[in-house]
This record gives C-alpha cells, sequence and structure tokens, in this order.
C-alpha cells in the first residue's frame, strides 16, 4: 500500500499516523497485541508514530508509551530511519477522586529534565519531533518555550512542536524557536472544531496541524448524531465512516496529519486507508 505523504518540517512522513495511547493507558491491549498493532501500521507503510512521556497507566510505570514504542520499532524488521517518532513533555497522570487523570508541570527544569528521558525511553540520542503537551496555566508561556528551546540546542530533539496551543501561544513560540517551531499538535475531528482558527493559522505560517483524537476521542452517545452524515458518505464509498472523517480533515489543508489510535491492527489498517479516499466537492461541502 502506498500512504499519502507530506512534509511535516524536515521531514516527509505519513499524512495518517499511529496515534499510540490507547496502547498503553486505562483500557489498553495486551503487549503483544499492542506491538502487533504498530507492527501492522509500519508493515502497511505508516511512518508517523506519535507518543507521549504521560502515555502510561494513572499510579502504573511511567513512559510505558515511549518504551512500547522503542520495542516496537527494535523489533521491527523494517527501515527504522524512515519513521518519524513524535513524543511529548509536560503531562503526566495522577488520581482525582479515585479516578485517573491528567496534571501538568510546564516549570522550566521538568521539560528538560523529562525531555532527556523521553530521549532514554524511545532509544535515542536526539528525538525527530519534541512537542511540549500542554500550557501549564502556573508558568508563563515563554519560560516553558525557553526549556524547549534548551532541548533543541542541547541536541536532544531535532524539532520541537507544541500542542493544545492557541494562536497568540504559535507567536509566542515562534518568536522563541524561529524555524526550530514545526508543528502545532491541537484536537480537531467533527464533534471538535474550535481548533480551526489554529488550523487555518499554522497554514498562514508554514507550519504542519497534527489533530488529535481526528475520531471524536472518547466523546458522549449523544455526539454520535454528528457523524451521520460522515456514514452516508461512507455507505456511498464502500468504507468505514471513520475513513470518511480522516479524509474529510486531511482535505482541510497539504499541511494537515492525523494521528488516529487503536487497539488492533485491523483498526489501524483501515484508519491509513483514508489518505487515498478521495471526496468529491459536494461530498466535503456536506461534511462542512
Amino acid at each position: 500500500m502506498t500512504l499519502l505523504a507530506r512534509n511535516l518540517g524536515p521531514y516527509t512522513t505519513t499524512a495518517v499516523g499511529l496515534g499510540e495511547m490507547p496502547l498503553t493507558i486505562e483500557g489498553k491491549p495486551d503487549l503483544e497485541q499492542a506491538i502487533e498493532t504498530i507492527h501492522a501500521a509500519l508493515d502497511a507503510g505508516c511512518r508517523h508514530i506519535d507518543t507521549a512521556w504521560a502515555y502510561y497507566e494513572s499510579g502504573g510505570e511511567e513512559q510505558t508509551g515511549e518504551k512500547l514504542v522503542h520495542q516496537a520499532l527494535q523489533s521491527w524488521s523494517g527501515p527504522r530511519q524512515d519513521v518519524l517518532v513524535a513524543t511529548k513533555v509536560g503531562h503526566f497522570r495522577n488520581f482525582t477522586d479515585g479516578r485517573p487523570t491528567w496534571d501538568v508541570d510546564g516549570s522550566p527544569e521538568n521539560l528538560i529534565r523529562r525531555g532527556k528521558e523521553s530521549a532514554k525511553a524511545l532509544g535515542v540520542d536526539s528525538i525527530d519531533l519534541l512537542y511540549f503537551h500542554r500550557p501549564d496555566p502556573k508558568v508563563p508561556y515563554e519560560q516553558s518555550i525557553e526549556a524547549m528551546k534548551q532541548l533543541v540546542d542541547e541536541g536532544v530533539a531535532k524539532t520541537i512542536g507544541i500542542s493544545n496551543a492557541s494562536v497568540d501561544q504559535i507567536d509566542i513560540a515562534l518568536g522563541i524557536l524561529g524555524d526550530d517551531l514545526v508543528s502545532v499538535q491541537n484536537q480537531y475531528s467533527p464533534v471538535f472544531r474550535e481548533s480551526e482558527d489554529t488550523l487555518a493559522y499554522t497554514a498562514e505560517k508554514g507550519l504542519a496541524f497534527v489533530c488529535w483524537s481526528p475520531l471524536g476521542g472518547f466523546r458522549k452517545a449523544k455526539d454520535d448524531t454528528v457523524f451521520e452524515v460522515f456514514r452516508q458518505v461512507a455507505r456511498q464509498h464502500g468504507v468505514s465512516y471513520q475513513q470518511v472523517v480522516l479524509a474529510w480533515e486531511l482535505s482541510k489543508g497539504r499541511h494537515v496529519f492525523v494521528i488516529p489510535g487503536a487497539h488492533r491492527p485491523a483498526t489501524i489498517l483501515d484508519s491509513l486507508q483514508a489518505g487515498e479516499l478521495e471526496l468529491t466537492i459536494d461530498e466535503l461541502a456536506k461534511l462542512g
């Protein structure tokens, strides 16, 4: 299968990547199935894997997502040098009222320490693409971004991205990082369109826009009606509605990438075909 490829900073990689998170947080599959899923994606031509320092179960071993990616790539017989591996620092897991939750620490010392830990867990001298995972309201954004710049200057990361960022924060990051900033990863899907301003702004600034939770993530049942029009188009093409959702997102610009998650090989193999799905002008108008 030849997959749609696009430029992400200095890299040429597949427009549909694999979001690793479901393989190592709550509800994850067993290790064998997780590695099988990553190998299936790679064997099908996927060359973009997205993970994070914080992809582990609350209360469990930290960095299991990064360690899984390292293990899967080590045991894969394909060209490792062709695979763009992105990770993120600044988030961590904990419990709130007995529930697994997420918290942030954007302090410079934490970001620098975690960035070095990420490189070690991934088994690399320098991370391909390292994101600042989420702004920390306790820390001025400039200070967090200066720490990310230090990680590039020290060679811990080759390029930098920012995630969950506003237009103003993109401007701050560009002012500090310049050409080292290559990507913005924000939530975007049919049930979350609030980031359309940053999707447009990244195109203007020559940055990649990576959609996280491109299929809607853990949405409430009442939101499911939003996908009905995607199901209609899917029936006309004889494909899954998930493929239509991803193809619609990719149609938003040549700078757009999607990183759907998967628990099993069949799911990611279906998603990877979205880059080859051609939607008509009328269909795109119907989808919005």
